[in-house]
């Protein structure tokens, strides 16, 4: 029970470190609301002609009598809406970490600097082409990952009794844990710590990490919300992936709010700009 408060606070710390950094935390929205707005285009585009598309892919069904026809394929244009709209919740998370890699690794290197007794951050080394393919592919990996889990708990949906109650529990556990995966990766990859190493490290503390996870992927359901959390998510992840290599922290908490000057003036360089 210690870990799982442990990992609440981790996530609290997290906010507070880009509270205090202002400049840092207006950077970390910009991945967030590219995504949000991407989604919702295509959301608005699937409501718009997903009745068309799913006309178009029904030629069986031009010929049924009315009511049928209207019924089956209203039916399943709002089945389409259902499922794109859990894809976006399910996906959410990584494409905006992908899309903000440079800004999120930025982000994660001055939380690194700031709580590091020796004022450094680890650096991959690799070239930022190779850290987007890197994290591309992990991604696919534990969206694959999740999505197989997503399917198990569908099915033990239909128990009775316990797929009403202890599966929705179960299932933002699980969410939460590859939440987790998602945004550790960020400070992890750095270090050199591949998928397989980081599963293994996040399985042996998983109370830890239902403890930062479970509350995130509950708020993470609206994803509004996750654009104005995940900043300080990703900052809290690479507190927390402090801990788990055993790595020494201090507190940050010295740093000046005038400091915020340099950290743009770091963003801006971290991105070429």
């Amino acid at each position: 029970m210690r870990d799982l408060g442990a990992g609440f606070h981790y996530l609290l710390k997290g906010q507070r470190w880009v509270a205090r950094h202002g400049k840092q935390y207006g950077f970390g929205l910009i991945p967030g609301l590219i995504t949000l707005v991407l989604y919702v285009a295509a959301l608005v585009a699937l409501g718009t002609w997903g009745e068309d598309f799913v006309s178009w892919s029904t030629p069986f069904a031009d010929d049924w009598s009315s009511p049928w026809q209207g019924l089956f394929r209203g039916f399943l244009a709002v089945v389409l809406f259902a499922l794109a709209l859990l894809l976006a919740v399910l996906t959410f998370t990584a494409v905006t970490l992908l899309i903000g890699q440079p800004f999120y690794e930025n982000l994660s290197e001055k939380v690194d600097r700031d709580v590091s007794p020796d004022g450094t951050a680890p650096e991959s080394g690799l070239p930022l082409w190779r850290e987007l393919w890197i994290s591309a592919r992990d991604s696919l990996r534990i969206v694959v990952r999740a999505a197989l889990w997503a399917v198990l708990l569908f099915a033990l949906g239909f128990v009775p009794v316990a797929g009403q109650t202890l599966i929705p529990v179960l299932g933002f556990f699980v969410t939460g844990f590859f939440l987790t995966e998602e945004l550790t990766a960020v400070a992890l990859q750095r270090r050199g710590v591949d998928l397989r190493a980081r599963l293994t490290l996040l399985r042996s503390r998983k109370t830890l990490i239902w403890g930062f996870g479970t509350p995130l992927a509950l708020a993470f359901v609206v994803p509004f919300v996750a654009v104005f959390l995940m900043p300080g998510a990703v900052a809290g992840a690479t507190l927390m992936a402090r801990e788990l290599l055993g790595e020494e922290t201090g507190d940050g908490e010295d740093e000046s709010e005038g400091s915020d000057e340099s950290d743009g003036e770091s963003v801006s360089g971290g991105l070429g700009t």
